[in-house]
């Protein structure tokens, strides 16, 4: 499976990323992608950027190094109403939002019947196009809920390369991705694949995404983001322009 648009990354701008956004395009461009998304970390991330950051991404061209850039944000979903720590306004003109769940941002309970809650108040705003990293322990969840959800708001699952890596630190993350595939697979529901890349390095390297793929037999169809055309289509905003 080829994949054209890399649908997470990060820049010096989030706090704790080691590359600027050039040098993001730079590496996206060499590896033979089509587009990036840099989706920098929302203001209640400790060490990210400020609300002004994102109303001034107007200024930064879309195309660079030869490639598309969406210009975007990882929102915090804060709690179980679903709140996110920027407004639809600043929202509104970026190219694409994912909504996580971290541990320094959510103040809610992490029960499984408060995680899906916050999840599925989050999937209903229209300015949210994916969440990121739904397969973190820590966040219990009933998956088989949380796809359906998905599905019926036009919200983009990720399968977050980082959280599946031997380094990375969220939990039962190989178990629940497979999990929540087998779902996605039975409702029709698609996903997107994302490195979460803080450093260039890491831009389009899905080894760990595509075992679990393959451990499932998921159909190419419901992958979102094979080609740059597939997702632009594929993100709830711009199905709301039509």
């Amino acid at each position: 499976m080829k994949i054209e648009v890399d649908t997470h990354s990060h820049t010096l701008a989030s706090g704790h990323a080691y590359n600027t956004m050039r040098e993001m395009a730079r590496m996206a461009a060499e590896k033979g992608l089509k587009g990036l998304a840099v989706t920098e970390h929302a203001p209640e991330m400790p060490g990210s950027t400020n609300p002004f950051y994102f109303h001034n991404l107007k200024v930064v061209p879309r195309q660079m190094e030869g490639i598309r850039l969406l210009l975007g944000v990882e929102l915090n979903i804060m709690n179980e109403a679903g709140e996110v720590d920027l407004s639809d306004r600043t929202l509104q003109p970026l190219d694409i939002s994912i909504a996580s769940l971290h541990i320094p941002c959510y103040h809610g309970e992490k029960t499984k019947e408060a995680v899906l809650e916050a999840y599925i108040h989050t999937m209903e705003r229209d300015t949210v196009d994916i969440i990121g990293h739904p397969d973190d322990g820590r966040f219990p969840v009933d998956y088989e809920k949380l796809v359906k959800a998905a599905k019926e708001t036009g919200t983009l699952l990720e399968i977050n390369n980082s959280s599946l890596s031997p380094y990375g630190y969220r939990e039962n993350t190989r178990e629940n991705s497979i999990q929540m595939l087998k779902f996605c697979k039975q409702y029709g529901t698609k996903v997107v694949l994302g490195t979460d890349a803080h450093v260039d390095a890491a831009i389009g390297e899905y080894p760990y995404v595509f075992e679990v793929l393959e451990a499932v037999d998921f159909p190419e169809e419901l992958v979102a983001n094979t080609t740059l055309d597939k997702l632009l289509a594929s993100l709830k905003r711009n199905k709301n322009l039509r």
